[in-house]
C-alpha cells in the first residue's frame, strides 16, 4: 500500500495529540518511511490490571488505528510481566501485582475488546516477559545503571510522594526501566501513550539511544474527562462509558455530559471528518440538544451498528423523555416467602457494581419500584409470589422483580 504524503499524515496524526516528542524527528521518521516504502513500527503498551475498556482507553488505541490506516505496523505489547511490578498511579498508590496468569487472562480479554478499534490481522501482539522474563540480575544492574536517582525523581509522581515523605518502593523505579526496555527490544520508531505516561515513554527513548539506536518519537494524548466533566474517565470513578456496553446505556451515558464536553468527544473519540469536526465547534453552541444526540448515535453506530443506536434512541425517548416503562422487561426470579434488602437486590441484578454504590443511587432517590421513589437504604423487599415488582435504577435501567 503507497503511504500518503507526509504532510497529509502529519495531519492525520496531529489530530487530538496533546504533544509530540520531538515533531521535527517524527517528520523526518516519515519523510524516510515515505521514500524508503518502509512502515514505521508503532508500539503501544498495556498492562491489563482490569480487563474492561472504556472510551478513555478507546483515544490512544484509535491512534494507533489510525497509524495503522497510514499503513505502518502496529505493536501491542501486553505487559504481562510488567503487570506484576505494578506502575505509580495519579492516586500515588501502585496498581496491584498480578499474577502472569491473571494479567495473560486479561490480556486476551483486553485484545478483544480493543479489536473493535483495531485491524487485528495487522496487530503485532507481543508479551514483554519474552524478553523481560529472561534477564538476569546482572542485566538488571546494567540496566539500572543508565537512569540516575536524580533523573527518576523527575517523575511527577515520585516528587510529589518525596516531598511529602510518602514511602517510595525501590521496585517502582524498575517499572520505567521495564518500560523503556520494551522499546529497545522492539526497535520501536513511536511510542504512543497518555500524557501521564510522558515520562516512562522518554525513558524508553533515553535507553535506546543508549543502546545506539535511533531514539523513538514519544506521541501523547490527552486523558479523556468522564461524563462527570470533571474527573479522567475511570471505573473508579464511575463516569465512564464501557466499549461494550450495551446500546441504551452508551446512548443514555453520553447525553448526560456536560456541554463543553462535546467537541472534544468529537474530536478523539470519532471519525468524523476535519472539515466536519470544524461545524461542530458551532453546533455545540448553537444546538447542544441535538448536537449531543448526533455525538451519541455516533459512538452507538461505531460499537454496535446503525440499527441499534436508532433503537437506543427510541429507548431513550419512551423510558426518559416520556417515562415510559420498556417493553420485553429483563426478569429476575427471587425464592417465594424471603425477604432481601435492596441494596442487595440491586448489585445481584447487576444493576450497580457493589454494595456501596447500590446505597449511594437509593439515598440519591435513584431507585423505584413500581414508580414509586424508595430513598431508605435499609428497605426490604419481601417476595410473596403474587406479583411482580417493576425496578428503575437511575433512568435507563429497568427489570422485572418476579417470585
Amino acid at each position: 500500500m503507497p503511504f500518503l504524503p507526509v504532510d497529509q499524515q502529519l495531519e492525520i496524526i496531529r489530530r487530538g495529540t496533546i504533544e509530540i516528542i520531538p515533531e521535527e524527528e517524527l517528520t523526518a521518521k516519515l519523510t524516510r518511511s515515505y521514500k524508503q516504502n518502509r512502515p514505521l513500527r508503532i508500539k503501544l503498551g498495556c498492562d491489563p490490571t482490569r480487563p474492561d475498556l472504556h472510551l478513555g482507553h478507546s483515544v490512544i488505541l484509535r491512534k494507533l488505528r489510525q497509524f495503522q490506516d497510514l499503513g505502518h505496523h502496529a505493536i501491542l505489547i501486553i505487559g504481562d510481566f510488567t503487570g506484576m511490578i505494578g506502575d505509580p498511579t495519579g492516586a500515588n498508590k501502585t496498581r496491584p501485582a498480578l499474577t502472569i496468569e491473571e494479567v495473560r487472562e486479561n490480556g486476551k480479554s483486553y485484545f478483544e475488546q480493543a479489536s473493535k478499534i483495531l485491524d487485528p490481522d495487522k496487530t503485532e501482539i507481543v508479551y514483554n516477559s519474552h524478553w523481560l522474563a529472561g534477564m538476569t540480575f546482572a542485566d538488571v544492574i546494567r540496566l539500572a545503571s543508565k537512569m540516575t536517582l536524580a533523573r527518576m525523581i523527575e517523575r511527577d509522581d515520585f516528587t510529589k510522594r518525596f516531598e511529602r515523605e510518602e514511602p517510595i518502593s525501590i521496585h517502582e523505579f524498575l517499572y520505567p526501566l521495564a518500560q523503556g526496555q520494551d522499546s529497545v527490544y522492539l526497535k520501536s520508531d513511536v511510542e504512543l501513550g497518555g500524557i501521564d505516561q510522558k515520562f516512562n515513554l522518554l525513558v524508553g527513548r533515553q535507553l535506546q539511544r543508549e543502546d545506539g539506536q535511533e531514539p523513538q518519537i514519544c506521541l501523547m494524548m490527552p486523558l479523556l474527562v468522564g461524563t462527570d466533566g470533571s474527573m479522567k474517565m475511570s471505573k473508579s470513578y464511575d463516569n465512564y462509558i464501557g466499549i461494550d456496553e450495551d446500546p441504551q446505556n452508551m446512548y443514555g451515558k453520553t447525553l448526560s455530559i456536560p456541554d463543553n464536553l462535546m467537541y472534544t468527544w468529537f474530536e478523539l473519540l470519532t471519525d468524523v471528518s476535519s472539515d466536519e469536526l470544524k461545524t461542530y465547534a458551532d453546533k455545540v453552541v448553537a444546538d447542544p440538544r441535538n448536537t449531543k444526540h448526533d455525538l451519541a448515535r455516533t459512538l452507538v453506530t461505531m460499537y454496535h451498528g446503525s440499527q441499534a443506536a436508532r433503537e437506543a434512541r427510541d429507548h431513550f425517548e419512551k423510558t426518559v423523555v416520556n417515562k415510559e416503562i420498556p417493553e420485553d422487561l429483563p426478569e429476575f426470579r427471587f425464592e417465594a416467602g424471603k425477604s432481601e434488602k435492596l441494596v442487595n437486590i440491586i448489585k445481584i441484578i447487576g444493576f450497580a457494581p457493589s454494595s456501596s454504590e447500590a446505597r449511594r443511587l437509593v439515598q440519591q432517590g435513584g431507585v423505584s419500584l413500581n414508580g414509586e421513589p424508595v430513598t431508605d437504604v435499609h428497605a426490604e423487599i419481601t417476595f410473596k409470589g403474587d406479583s411482580d415488582l417493576v425496578i428503575k435504577v437511575g433512568k435507563r435501567k429497568f427489570g422485572k422483580l418476579i417470585s
